[in-house]
């Protein structure tokens, strides 16, 4: 049985519909990637998954449970946590006021977890009194996964982690997400810097235009010569 599995998925705002059927799958342990071009649906697809955009049909099942028509609220306790691209940190907050937010529907005593964060994170740590506002956009951004984090969930769902980061900090975070991986956390990354995305990644799909294009393994997406032409830059 599939961790994630998105079947058909048609999604949208107001009148417009963005996603036309789309279908992905994740198993257990995994990384998958979707790439595509700005507009074609991937962020939507997230919100969709998570509870944020109604699923207008198909359907989304994780861990075996239709969660399709959930609120989020209920499917971040069911296991499953989502980081967006922007407004994904308090900015008036500390850093440690932040993942003491993240914690929000935990019920036990969470410092140690806080610990764990700052063990993943060092900046965190030396930074830990800091408002959010005032840090740089790669330490935001690994605020907001560490806050993410504070729920020990089972799926990871980051949007455009790299976005906007100077090229000396985006291996950082590669590396960081790696990491999660590595502790036993499936991630769906939506990623715009597709080579190294697709590199880390068991599974890939690429959207365009609201529907799927192409599925493969994250090695055979990076040696498919019309995705490394569309979409890689070669």
């Amino acid at each position: 049985m599939a961790l994630l599995e998105a079947s058909n998925v048609v999604a949208g705002y107001g009148e417009t519909e963005v996603l036309h059927g789309v279908s992905i799958k994740l198993n257990a342990g995994q990384v998958v990637t979707i790439i595509g071009p700005n507009g074609c649906g991937k962020s939507t697809l997230m919100k969709a998954i998570v509870g944020l955009v109604r699923v207008r049909s198909g359907s989304v099942h994780f861990r075996g449970v239709d969660i399709s028509g959930h609120d989020p609220e209920w499917i971040v306790r069911s296991g499953l946590c989502y980081v967006p691209q922007s407004d994904n940190v308090f900015p008036s907050m500390t850093i440690r006021e932040n993942l003491e937010m993240g914690a929000f529907v935990r019920r036990d005593d969470y410092q140690s977890r806080i610990d764990e964060m700052f063990e993943l994170f060092p900046d965190l740590r030396r930074s830990a009194r800091r408002k959010a506002g005032t840090l740089s956009g790669g330490q935001r951004q690994m605020l907001a996964i560490a806050r993410a984090l504070m729920l020990d969930p089972v799926l990871l769902l980051l949007d455009e982690p790299s976005a906007g980061l100077a090229p000396a900090l985006v291996e950082g975070v590669f590396n960081r997400i790696k990491d999660i991986n590595s502790a036993g956390v499936s991630i769906l990354l939506v990623e715009q810097n597709a080579k190294e995305s697709l590199r880390m990644s068991d599974r890939g799909y690429v959207l365009s235009g609201g529907v799927n294009q192409l599925q493969d393994t994250g090695p055979a997406l990076l040696d498919n010569p019309e995705v490394g032409r569309v979409y890689l830059g070669g």
